[in-house]
Order: C-alpha cells, then structure tokens, then sequence
C-alpha cells in the first residue's frame, strides 16, 4: 500500500510540469483522447504519452474504455488529497501572520521615546517580536 506522503510526491512531482497542468486543465472540461490532449502543444505524441504516463503514475487521471477510444479523465482525489495538505499549512500561516498583526499593533500604540538611551527601549521590542513570532 502506498502511504499520502508517496502520493502526495508524486502528485506535487505531476503537477511541476506546466504541460501536464495544461492537459488537467482540458480534462477539467471532460474526457479526451490522447489525439485531443496533444492537439494544442508543439510536441510529439511520445513526448504526450510520457506525460500522460506521469499523470497517471499519479493518479491524476484515469483510462477509460469506450469501444476503440481510451479517453483519458481528470481524477479529483489525489488534487483534494494536496489540497488538504496545504490547507493545513495555510491555517499554520494565518495564525503566524494574525499574532505577527497584533504584535505589530500593539508596538504601533507604544509610546515612543524621543532621543537616545542606549537602544533599551528597541531591543526590548526586539525581544518581545522574536518571542511572539516563536510562539
């Protein structure tokens, strides 16, 4: 069985090209054959067909039998799979970034001292930014 972390390289891996972005976003709109993916892209049928091997690899899409045609589709699982992944990184981020707002209010409405007196007065604002973005 494979584990999400090997999904998740290979889709992430997939999706490092922007050819094979390109053929998702066509089969976002349906089903295609390989003829129809590499239509628009100045590359040989090969050359498609290892994207495609890629793709798939990754299970972002799938082969269909319809009669002679293989139409190829888009598969949302593994793209839900990364985007729960990096959802969860997001909200990480926000919270950095909401405490990293409020530290930044609260020194905005500090008093401010005029003139030198050593530097105190900043590295203790320092100190107390260093500590509030460790959290």
């Amino acid at each position: 069985m494979t584990s999400l972390s090997e999904h998740l390289d290979a889709t992430f891996a997939a999706l490092a090209d922007p050819t094979r972005r390109a053929i998702l976003a066509r089969l976002a709109r349906g089903e295609a054959s390989v003829a129809e993916l590499s239509a628009p892209f100045d590359i040989s049928q090969p050359a498609i067909s290892k994207h495609l091997k890629i793709l798939e690899r990754a299970r972002l899409i799938s082969v269909a039998q319809d009669g002679q045609r293989r139409p190829r589709r888009i598969e949302a699982r593994p793209l839900a799979e990364a985007s729960a992944w990096l959802e969860e990184y997001r909200a990480i981020w926000e919270a950095n970034f909401e405490r990293l707002d409020a530290l930044l209010e609260e020194l905005k409405h500090e008093p401010r001292e005029v003139g030198g007196n050593g530097g105190k007065k900043p590295a203790k604002r320092k100190k107390r930014a260093r500590q509030e973005t460790e959290r």
